[in-house]
């Protein structure tokens, strides 16, 4: 537990700090914080849910170690914190970490989790008239730059024959570009679970495509190199905490989405239909994983979206001894 000093307390202790008096507080070494791990999480997936239970606190306790939670509204805003040095560990899709290795952020991949290629998609309005990829031809598209729905949107313009630059892009928020969707604004939203769910069942958005046979859509655990090296043991306890929660929310689904449900401001049913379309588990990277993740990178350097080609393997945290 953080130890909390008051505005008295603190003048007595340096009162008796001056005049050498023992003030009856405690010594310096009671007075000392416990150590913090600072996480990263989105509004949607297994940490949110590792924090809402408190597993963590306790598996870390004994560690030495508290937690402080930060929320992001998607992947880029958390690796961006993460490279300022502003959080320890967090996860997201494919594509964040492709632009923030880039930026130079001292970001490892730390585990990873299964495909979930139906979890993301490219969706228009309900009397649209386009019927397929191949129609944004000279269309606009609302998405959140450099996450995972970015190596989509690539990947889906490059089956269908159109070229990236063909198509004009929208960098918005999930809320924003929802907001832009339903004022027709633009002609198409790219955009994941759950929001990806919730605009298919309330104002029945319409898939041109999802990531089957496109894309694998993976969710990836980072750390940083410094705190990987400083504290392996409290990122493997995360990780630990990540498979607890992950094997409950596949033994429990309706449960877990009741949980969310508040948290997030979306209907139990809809984050089962969200939920179904994941894989929650967490395994350390393979290196077909990894050499998945590298095509996403040369991808995103060969449409000069990133200014340097990138070496996943040098991201990658080392085998343990």
């Amino acid at each position: 537990m953080t130890h909390r000093i008051t505005r008295r307390a603190f003048l007595l202790l340096a009162a008796g700090l001056a005049t050498g008096l023992a003030v009856g507080l405690p010594s310096a070494p009671a007075l000392a914080q416990e150590k913090v791990v600072r996480i990263g999480y989105q509004k949607y997936g297994t940490l949110i849910l590792l924090k809402n239970k408190g597993l963590l606190e306790e598996k870390l306790k004994g560690l030495g170690y508290g937690v402080k939670w930060a929320e992001f509204p998607a992947g880029p805003q958390l690796l961006e914190a993460l490279n300022a040095g502003a959080i320890d560990f967090g996860n997201t899709g494919e594509a964040p970490p492709v632009f923030a290795q880039a930026a130079g952020a001292p970001l490892v991949y730390v585990g990873y989790e299964p495909a979930a290629p139906q979890g993301e998609a490219i969706l228009v309005p309900k009397g649209s008239p386009l019927k397929s990829v191949a129609d944004l031809k000279g269309r606009t598209v609302a998405l959140n730059k450099g996450s995972n729905v970015h190596f989509l949107l690539v990947k889906a313009l490059e089956k269908a024959g159109v070229a990236y630059s063909d198509i004009k892009t929208v960098f918005l928020t999930p809320a924003d570009a929802r907001a832009a969707f339903e004022r027709g604004s633009v002609d198409a939203w790219a955009i994941w679970d759950p929001f990806q769910a919730a605009a298919e069942k309330t104002i029945e958005a319409r898939q041109l495509a999802d990531g089957t046979g496109i894309v694998s859509n993976y969710q990836f655990y980072f750390s940083t190199k410094a705190f990987v090296d400083q504290a392996p043991q409290v990122v493997d306890a995360i990780l630990a905490g990540v498979a607890e929660i992950g094997a409950w929310v596949k033994a429990n689904p309706k449960a877990a989405a009741e949980t969310f449900s508040p948290l997030i401001g979306i209907p139990v049913p809809i984050l089962e239909v969200a939920l179904a379309r994941q894989q929650y588990d967490v395994k350390p990277l393979t290196p077909q994983v990894a050499g998945e993740q590298q095509k996403v990178a040369d991808a995103f350097f060969a449409l000069g979206l990133i200014p340097k080609p990138i070496r996943i393997a040098d991201a990658l945290r080392a085998p343990k001894s």
